[in-house]
């Protein structure tokens, strides 16, 4: 079975095709910088890469590009399109209708849609792809993948506010969190690597990108986690505030900010970058630190500290701690950022090997001494494969049947129960 695999964005969609179920990648690649001038295609297959320059306005525009692609004649690696078989999409926001990955049917567009008020950069665009490949590949099983759905397992007492409950029956506010197609499988694959059962571990992952997110895995289940209703929250982020004093905002307000330029300034110019002045990349507040640049130094202990006070939080509520995990391109190759944070747990038993730690960049590896009582992981983290999975057991639990185009026929997809959906 071939399976696709698409993370689609408002400004870049990713595209993995995989010959399932063992997983073996025939071709990858993305469009990025959708709607701009300068918009190109980059594909791999075959061990070769090619670039492209190509006008893409909008997500339906690079999935018709991604597709021409996969059938060229040069660069290829289908006959047609209609040979692959299933199509796995990465949607950010399910809020609590879903606690697992689920066959995409009317109902589940409906909810994407729904949802965008709490992730208007990514269901948007996410539900475009959607469509897209519906158009393109009638008769193909397409299946969403939630970040949320990994969290659901979260208890009332770790995601509700301390706001009026009536906002939470009528708007749905509350913990959601967010990267967790990634935190289940460094999660499965630390407990792997330990030679226990999936539901036989507590671990305290952490994912570390331009968007970060701490999380407790209590035998194998989200129990908490850093991001809240919207990815904002938790730790400080590339550009982002991560956890802030709300009346901060209602101070900005009387200072003559609207809502629109306090959602760009939480969003877009805090984080890393808003104490630094300078950049949202580790790897240039690292260089700069070196060469005394106060504020480089002072957004990196900010972002160190935040992480560690997680750590710590999570470590109580979870009363004893397997493993700690690094993932996301912070977690896999900003070795000192590791170091640091290490160091400074050992009071929960962590040991780290700093040879083990300087030689794990971009690889999977302990980096935690023989007698470490915390085990210390980097693990990269695989989200097209974890979807690729899910998109192969879901496609393969019932016959096909036919399917309509949900952008093209009055969106009518396939009605296929998803035996993870809640309601």
């Amino acid at each position: 079975m071939k399976v696709l695999v698409i993370n689609a964005g408002s400004s870049s969609v990713k595209y993995h095709l995989y010959q399932m179920p063992h997983a073996e990648v025939l071709a990858s690649g993305y469009v990025e910088r959708i709607g701009e001038q300068t918009s190109e295609l980059s594909h791999s297959s075959g061990g070769q890469t090619c670039t492209r320059p190509a006008e893409v306005r909008n997500v339906a525009r690079a999935m018709e590009l991604i597709f021409e692609t996969l059938v060229d004649e040069q660069v290829g690696v289908l006959r047609q399109v209609s040979e692959i078989d299933a199509v796995g999409h990465r949607v950010v926001h399910g809020g609590e209708e879903f606690t697992g990955s689920v066959i995409i049917d009317e109902k589940v567009i409906a909810s994407i849609e729904k949802f965008a008020d709490l992730a208007p950069l990514h269901n948007p665009p996410n539900l475009d792809g959607i469509l897209a490949a519906q158009c393109h590949l009638p008769d193909a099983k397409q299946v969403a993948c939630f970040d949320t759905a990994f969290h659901a397992t979260i208890p009332e007492v770790a995601y509700m506010y301390a706001l009026p409950y009536e906002l939470y029956q009528k708007y749905g506010i509350r913990r959601y969190g967010f990267h967790g197609i990634s935190h289940r499988y460094v999660a499965r694959r630390a407990a792997a690597l330990m030679g226990r059962g999936k539901y036989d571990i507590n671990a305290i992952t952490c994912h570390l990108g331009n968007g970060c997110s701490v999380t407790a895995v209590k035998n194998g289940r989200s129990i908490d986690t850093s991001m809240g209703l919207t990815p904002l929250e938790g730790v400080p982020m590339g550009t982002r505030s991560g956890d802030l004093d709300p009346a901060i905002l209602f101070y900005l307000a009387d200072k003559g900010y609207d809502v629109n330029q306090m959602k760009d300034l939480c969003n877009k110019h805090s984080g890393l970058l808003g104490i630094s002045g300078v950049s949202n990349d580790v790897r240039n507040l690292e260089e700069l630190a070196e060469k005394d640049h106060t504020r480089a130094r002072l957004a990196i202990d900010v972002f160190c500290y935040r992480i560690k006070k997680y750590i710590g939080a999570y470590a109580v509520v979870m009363d004893n701690v397997d493993a700690i995990v690094f993932t996301g391109g912070i977690g896999e190759h900003a070795v000192l950022l590791r170091e640091r944070i290490c160091n400074t747990v050992a009071q929960i038993g962590v040991r780290l090997d700093h040879a083990a730690n300087r030689a794990a960049v971009a690889t999977e590896a302990e980096i935690s001494t023989a007698d470490s009582e915390v085990k210390v992981f980097v693990i990269p983290t695989n989200e097209q494969a974890a979807i690729a999975n899910d998109t192969y057991e879901l496609a393969n639990r019932r016959e096909r049947g036919p399917a309509s185009c949900g952008a093209c026929a009055g969106r009518r997809p396939e009605l296929v129960e998803g035996s993870h959906r809640v309601s």
